[in-house]
C-alpha cells in the first residue's frame, strides 16, 4: 500500500539537529511540508498548506507534527478525514498563546483573543497520539491532557521534556519513531489514497479552516481599518 510520512515542523521550522529531521531520514515514505513562512504562524495558511500537501500525497497519509505545527495539523485533518490515517503529535501549544496573526504578547493572552475556540473540539475522526512534556514552556500538562482528550486521542505523558526539541535534547529519538510504528501497526482501514478527489470530504462554511480563513479576514479588515 502507498503511503506517505508527512513532517509539519513547527514556529522557525526543525533544524538538522532536531528530532524530526533525524525520523524524515529513518523514513523513505517521509518529506516536509513546504511553502509555510515558519516565522509567521498564522493558522489559517499553515493549516492551508497542510491540506494542501495531505491532497497531493500518494496513498494513505500519517502526520508526524511539533508544537505549532500540531495545530496545522489537527485543522488539516479534520478536513481530510479520508485521506489521513493517524496523527502523531508532539508538544502541541496552548492555542490561546496564538491569535489568528501568529504569536501573542505575554500579557494580553486573555480567552477572547486566543485560537482555542477555532481549534477543532470534538475528535478527529481518524486515530492519534499527544506526546506531553511535564514542564513544557509552551503548556501545562493539563492543558495538553485537555485538548487530547477533546480529539480523542490518546495521551503519552514523558515526564520532564522540554518543549521535546533539539533543545531539550530530541535529536535522535527512537522513541518517537517507535510510537509513530504503533500508531502505524494500528492502522486497520481503507487504502485511502485510493478514494479519489469526489469522495472528499468538502465541508465548506462549516470546516474549521474555512471557520479559521474567515475569522483571519475578518480581523485583517478590523486591524487595517484601525491602523489606517
Amino acid at each position: 500500500m502507498l503511503h506517505t510520512v508527512l513532517i509539519v515542523p513547527g514556529l522557525n521550522d526543525s533544524g538538522p539537529g532536531h528530532w524530526q529531521s533525524w525520523m524524515e531520514s529513518q523514513l523513505p515514505d517521509a518529506r516536509r511540508v513546504r511553502q509555510i513562512d515558519w516565522g509567521e504562524p498564522v493558522l489559517a495558511r499553515w493549516a492551508s498548506e497542510v491540506r494542501r500537501e495531505i491532497d497531493e500525497a500518494a496513498g494513505v497519509v500519517w502526520l508526524v507534527a511539533h508544537s505549532y505545527g500540531c495545530l496545522a495539523s489537527v485543522v488539516a485533518a479534520a478536513d481530510r478525514p479520508e485521506r489521513v490515517a493517524g496523527l502523531l503529535l508532539v508538544a502541541p501549544p496552548d492555542p490561546d498563546r496564538f491569535s489568528p496573526f501568529g504569536l501573542r504578547a505575554s500579557g494580553c493572552l486573555s480567552d477572547r483573543d486566543g485560537l482555542a475556540s477555532w481549534i477543532p473540539s470534538a475528535p478527529i475522526g481518524v486515530p492519534s497520539m499527544v506526546v506531553a512534556s511535564r514542564d513544557d514552556p509552551w503548556a501545562s500538562l493539563a492543558c495538553t491532557a485537555y485538548w487530547a482528550d477533546r480529539w480523542g486521542s490518546v495521551l503519552i505523558d514523558i515526564g520532564a521534556a522540554g518543549h521535546i526539541n533539539a533543545d531539550s535534547g530530541h535529536g535522535p529519538w527512537p522513541r518517537g519513531l517507535a510510537l509513530l510504528q504503533a500508531l502505524r501497526d494500528s492502522y486497520a482501514g481503507l487504502p485511502l489514497g485510493s478514494i479519489d478527489d469526489a469522495h472528499l470530504t468538502h465541508k465548506g462554511k462549516r470546516g474549521a479552516l474555512a471557520r479559521l480563513r474567515h475569522r483571519t479576514r475578518f480581523d485583517w479588515d478590523v486591524f487595517s481599518g484601525i491602523s489606517s
